[in-house]
């Protein structure tokens, strides 16, 4: 029995419908869509392309769940090149030996499921349809008795390369990066043993591999993909605490340029006389072409415009310290704020961010001084 009526359980707004939720973080609207797509036209494609060079055949296999790795989440480990196409073969191969070793089908199929899983683990091919794959040669199919000990090559090595094959040309045609490739770990620039400024504070890789440790699960995300958007968090979490400051409310206005046809000694005089390191070049058009620094004068010829380096640019309304993991990775000295059509509108350097950072921090101060005060006056405070 209750006190008092009995009340239903009532969700927010954006969890009136819980089931219905995307399980995949970052899954937008769009990204199902090209998925959907993309699947379409790969496992269509797919069975075109076999039964044009294998010949006609209903009964042909199709590795359809591959698909949805493929398109759903291609940034998955488990849906690498060497995941999709090893994986389904060495689990077809694991199939057949085990259907000839294994009479019965109920333990077989159990058994090449499982002997699949780690033979896939052992070669770094996991990959899940490989499950499958190693249970249907064990129950046997058209295919299978057609092609014999050429199956795991013939049509299944041969699907999963198409498979792959096609997802690589459509990833491409729509702006997303496939094969996977993980962002490289900060490295120190300056070639000396410290750490890279942005792993110097903050969380670390052995903290990593403890909170994994202590959580006890496996997750479908690559190391180094976890390490970024970790980090990514920290720089959110940051911007969100410290107020919407944005790139124009701390850039400098009056931004000393060259232009690409000066000489190495023109743009070095200005780099010295200035007391910069980055010195952004534009064309005749007057929008940004690039940067030079004192590195990159040391080899140039008679003009600059052959050593001019890639920017980093900003907008004027983006959040200033968004510009953390870019004024903090060791090479970028200043972010050039420019507009729509790259002309330059002002430029943050490191020291224009720390300030504005240090302006954001009223009390870092006050804390200080409390930190570092005798014992005595700590105490009667």
């Amino acid at each position: 029995m209750t006190d008092g009526p009995v009340r239903r359980r009532r969700f927010p707004p954006e969890n009136r419908f819980p089931f219905f939720h995307p399980i995949l973080a970052g899954a937008t609207l769009r990204e199902r869509l090209l998925a959907c797509v993309g699947a379409l036209l790969a496992t269509t494609l797919t069975g075109l392309l076999c039964g044009a060079l294998l010949g006609p055949d209903p009964h042909l296999p199709l590795i359809g769940a591959s698909a949805v790795i493929l398109f759903v989440v291609p940034s998955s480990p488990l849906g690498q090149p060497w995941s999709v196409i090893g994986g389904n073969v060495i689990s077809a191969m694991v199939g057949l030996t085990v259907a000839q070793l294994v009479p019965e089908p109920v333990f077989a199929t159990g058994i090449a499921a499982a002997l699949a899983i780690a033979a896939m683990s052992l070669t770094r091919s996991l990959h899940p349809p490989g499950g499958a794959v190693a249970m249907t040669a064990v129950l046997g199919n058209a295919a299978l008795a057609k092609w014999g000990y050429l199956y795991p090559f013939i049509p299944v090595g041969l699907n999963s390369c198409l498979l792959v094959g096609l997802a690589f040309l459509f990833h491409r045609a729509t702006g997303r990066a496939y094969p996977h490739v993980a962002a490289p770990r900060p490295v120190n620039t300056h070639e000396t043993r410290d750490l890279p400024p942005p792993v110097r504070v903050g969380f670390r890789e052995e903290d990593i591999d403890a909170a994994l440790a202590a959580l006890d699960e496996t997750f479908d995300i690559d190391r180094g993909d976890l390490e970024r958007l970790l980090k990514q968090v920290e720089v959110e979490a940051t911007i969100r605490a410290h107020g919407p400051l944005s790139c124009g409310d701390i850039m400098s206005r009056h931004v000393v340029t060259v232009g690409e046809r000066a000489s190495p000694g023109e743009a070095r005089q200005l780099l010295l006389h200035h007391n910069i390191r980055t010195l952004p070049v534009t064309g005749e058009d007057d929008r940004l072409l690039g940067t030079v620094g004192l590195r990159e004068l040391a080899h140039a010829g008679e003009e600059i415009a052959g050593v001019i380096s890639a920017a980093a640019t900003a907008a004027v309304d983006d959040p200033a310290l968004g510009l953390l993991p870019l004024l903090t990775d060791g090479r970028a000295h200043a972010v050039v704020i420019v507009d729509g059509d790259r002309h330059i509108l002002g430029l943050i350097s490191q020291t224009d961010l720390l300030a504005a950072i240090a302006r954001s921090l009223p009390d870092m101060r006050e804390r200080a001084s409390f930190a570092t005060a005798p014992p005595a006056l700590v105490a009667a405070q």
